[in-house]
């Protein structure tokens, strides 16, 4: 599912550790200052993971820094904080981590209308040898590219 909107950040390390089977766009509940924060990228996602319970998606280990101009009511950095999806995408994605086994993170963040929404992606995690084939593949195409490039000129 591919959607316009200005990138924020894309998260390059969930795509090196996963495979990515499916995505789904996700609004989030944030404070006041912890949107002016995102929308200026400094938000972390190293080793934060989505979890779904008691019906409701929780975004866990994000590290979203306090605003710069923020006041006392600053937020708390690392808080579990709330991911928006319809019933029905939640019911898929607890049948999918329940059932088979599968792992749920964020793989970009955006702005859609003014508004700031996350990518979950549901994964599969990326055995040594899978890391090791896609990196081949990625130094291949990178050298395929450089000789392209030559023989035109």
């Amino acid at each position: 599912m591919s959607v316009e909107g200005k990138d924020i950040i894309n998260n390059r390390h969930a795509y090196h550790e996963y495979h990515i089977l499916d995505k789904y766009e996700a609004g989030i509940a944030l404070q006041g200052t912890e949107v002016k924060s995102v929308m200026s990228g400094r938000i972390q996602l190293k080793d934060c993971y989505v979890s779904v319970r008691d019906g409701e998606v929780w975004l866990l280990n994000a590290h979203i820094s306090p605003y710069s101009h923020g006041n006392r009511e600053n937020h708390d950095p690392l808080r579990t904080r709330k991911l928006l999806l319809h019933k029905r995408e939640i019911l898929k994605l607890e049948k999918e981590t329940v059932v088979k086994g599968m792992t749920l993170v964020i793989t970009r963040i955006y702005m859609k209308n003014k508004r700031v929404k996350f990518e979950v992606g549901v994964a599969k995690g990326k055995k040594l040898y899978d890391k090791r084939e896609s990196e081949m593949k990625r130094t291949i195409d990178k050298e395929t590219r450089q000789q392209l490039k030559e023989n035109l000129r």
